[in-house]
């Protein structure tokens, strides 16, 4: 993987832990522990959306 792959390949690595934090969350009972996961994914995804914007070069990041 070349350097200005990195960013990317992070970016895409954060978006499937986002999503399997999401689908954790789906499957959690306890009301808390969904919504920990929940949060955790949002901002995870947020991160994720950071990266592939400052990977493409875009300084600011639309939202």
């Amino acid at each position: 993987m070349s350097p200005a792959d990195e960013p990317a390949e992070l970016a895409r690595r954060m978006r499937d832990k986002a999503q399997q934090l999401s689908d954790d969350a789906e499957r959690a009972t306890d009301p808390q522990e969904q919504a920990r996961l929940k949060d955790k994914a949002r901002k995870m995804r947020d991160r994720s959306e950071q990266q592939t914007g400052m990977s493409s070069g875009d300084i600011y990041p639309q939202r």
